[in-house]
């Protein structure tokens, strides 16, 4: 059995409660699923980083999907969170389409590419329908995991 620790996507960092609706919202809501997680050590160095990449360029990469994502020396180690916004949020998508899948991708500073790959794998499958529809209609924290390991695999 592989120790949760060093599985970047756990029940823990999947809330399927919480409906954020604002853009801020959903990079904080998501924040604080990896600090109570106990995978980032310094909240607002991540933020502060988060905000940062966001600055560059939008994270919502089209087809209802934002993935916020970061490098920081406040991650203690890779990690996958995941919410939706089942109506759909602002989140200057390249599309100009809400976001209701919500990723984030976090991996402490000193990772090398690995964000790069774990963003490419899910973008990819995320590419699918069938991935996002299943996403959108799971109903229960176990499912989203399985979905999201199974298509990053």
């Amino acid at each position: 059995m592989t120790d949760a620790t060093h599985q970047p996507l756990i029940p823990d960092l999947i809330d399927l409660t919480n409906e954020p609706e604002t853009k801020p919202e959903a990079i904080e809501s998501l924040l604080d699923l990896a600090v109570e997680a106990g995978r980032v050590d310094d909240r607002e160095q991540a933020l502060a980083d988060l905000r940062a990449r966001e600055a560059e360029a939008t994270t919502g990469v089209g087809m209802g999907i934002g993935i916020p994502h970061a490098k920081s020396e406040a991650v203690v180690s890779p990690t996958i969170a995941f919410m939706r916004a089942p109506d759909g949020i602002d989140f200057d998508s390249m599309d100009d389409e809400p976001v209701r899948l919500l990723f984030l991708l976090l991996v402490p500073a000193q990772g090398g590419d690995e964000h790069l790959q774990m963003l490419s794998s899910l973008s990819r499958s995320l590419m699918h329908e069938e991935t996002r529809t299943a996403l959108l209609e799971a109903d229960s924290p176990g499912r989203v995991e399985s979905i999201v390991l199974e298509a990053v695999e």
